[in-house]
């Protein structure tokens, strides 16, 4: 009797568990898997679906192919930090003096990293219930409190800094290119010796990538032996087999194509018929990168994921063209610049049943964009005060609008802002502090903006300067 009365206590309660249980599983099949595959330095015209015949490219097209093409795709800043801090936030870094780009010893300064009083979308996505990782380059603090753990990942196989060398000395299994202020011998050019080892007369040697920058899983050094794009390549396929019975928000920050130069044998032979061998070796990262971009594609659709992921692809940046070889046409300048070549990047999106097949999409979009997009679809609380959209009713029709009028940029004494199809310039130095003039461009017809309209039209100049001069007034002085 005993018994009885306890299961007829307990059965209100038991069934509001079994009800809430139900609500739990139903929640989480509403919610998509997001996963955002980011290229280091890849030019805008580097990709076959962008025109380029020379490096097939066929995995990463296959997300335009089944999604949705971007040919106004912008990041947040022309090179690393800034750019990823931005689409971590879905807020203009400058905001937050997140501005500049730490390279080298700066990365273990204490100071120098992503706030922790500024939310991450992995951290929005942790709240609503999502798995969250991080596979590849970090580079937004190299200490201990800005740690990817320290901003919504519980995953972490990477490393922390600017870049790192794809394979371990002796660089085995590699044809290495690398930058050098004196070649052996003296002289210009390059100095070609008989180990794979080629030096390239430069201002400056090649970075330090690998000092006090081990790759890490969790907090701890590893040894990785695997050329590190088939490692990334591990572990993010691994990482989906293992919570594909979960919503999951997985970052894959390829290294590739940013230097150091470092083609595998394979994919050299591939593109032994490239005479170049500069252009060689940057072909067979990229098409190393492809074929992991491939495989990760290729476990969402044994998982039975295809359908129920968001996934995009852009570049952090725009592609140092001299340093890799690496292609903005047709737009101006690369990396560095707020030139358009510096900030408009590959960009596309794939979401099978939800958003449309193969179109294409003209308006300027942004990397803010991307948390935005993912934290409304999750039903996850957006980051305060979040300046990117949810892509997703732009995409499918419902809203005809362009999700952005005004766009802004500011590095240093570098500024620029997108206002329409009008795009204003400052492209100051050290020499130049405050007397830099802006130019004006018209996107509409001049995409490589080669025909200044500052002195024809400084009626509208004045009017985007005022603009920019505004949103300056917003933002905060650099961290560093």
């Amino acid at each position: 009797m005993f018994v009885i009365l306890m299961n007829r206590n307990l059965a209100p309660l038991l069934g509001a568990l079994i009800a809430l249980a139900f609500a739990s599983l139903a929640q989480s099949a509403k919610q998509p898997n997001i996963i955002v595959l980011l290229a280091d330095d890849l030019g805008y015209g580097e990709l076959s679906c962008q025109g380029n015949p020379e490096i097939p490219t066929p995995h990463i097209d296959s997300i335009a192919t089944n999604g949705v093409h971007f040919t106004s795709g912008y990041v947040t800043g022309p090179n690393c930090s800034p750019s990823r801090a931005g689409f971590m936030s879905g807020r203009i870094p400058t905001r937050f003096g997140y501005e500049n780009n730490p390279i080298g010893h700066r990365n273990e300064d204490p100071t120098i990293g992503f706030p922790v009083d500024e939310t991450t979308i992995a951290e929005a996505l942790q709240d609503a219930g999502y798995v969250t990782g991080i596979i590849g380059k970090w580079h937004l603090g190299g200490t201990a409190a800005h740690h990817p753990f320290r901003h919504g990942f519980e995953e972490f196989f990477g490393f922390t800094h600017e870049g790192h060398y794809f394979v371990p000395p002796p660089w085995k299994g590699v044809t290495t290119m690398l930058r050098r202020k004196t070649i052996p011998g003296g002289g210009e050019g390059r100095w070609v010796g008989k180990k794979k080892l080629i030096y390239h007369a430069w201002p400056s040697n090649e970075p330090d990538y690998d000092a006090n920058n081990p790759i890490v899983r969790g907090g701890q050094p590893v040894e990785e032996h695997e050329y590190f794009t088939d490692a990334i390549t591990r572990e993010a396929v691994d990482f989906i087999d293992r919570h594909d019975d979960k919503p999951f928000f997985l970052y894959v920050p390829y290294n590739a194509v940013h230097s150091p130069l470092q083609g595998a044998d394979v994919y050299m032979r591939k593109f032994a018929h490239i005479e170049d061998i500069h252009r060689r070796i940057f072909a067979a990262m990229l098409a190393n990168m492809d074929d992991s971009v491939g495989d990760i594609l290729k476990q969402l659709r044994k998982s039975g994921l295809e359908e129920n992921t968001l996934v995009f692809f852009l570049s952090d940046n725009g592609g140092p063209t001299k340093e890799l070889t690496s292609s903005n046409a047709p737009l101006r300048a690369g990396k560095g610049a707020m030139y358009e070549g510096g900030l408009r990047v590959p960009f596309i999106v794939q979401w099978k049943g939800t958003i449309p097949k193969g179109k294409v999409y003209d308006h300027p979009v942004t990397s803010l964009d991307i948390s935005a997009t993912a934290a409304a679809n999750a039903n996850a609380q957006a980051p305060k005060h979040i300046e990117g959209v949810d892509l997703v009713p732009y995409l499918t029709g419902k809203n005809t609008d362009r999700p952005h009028q005004t766009l802004f940029w500011r590095q240093g004494n570098k500024s620029g802002l997108r206002h329409g199809d009008l795009k204003l310039v400052r492209m100051g130095n050290r020499r130049l502090v405050g007397n830099a003039k802006w130019e004006l461009y018209d996107l509409s017809n001049d995409i490589s903006e080669e025909r200044d309209m500052a002195r024809t039209h400084p009626e509208r100049l004045a009017e985007l300067v005022a603009i920019w001069e505004k949103m300056n007034g917003e933002m905060q002085k650099p961290m560093f």
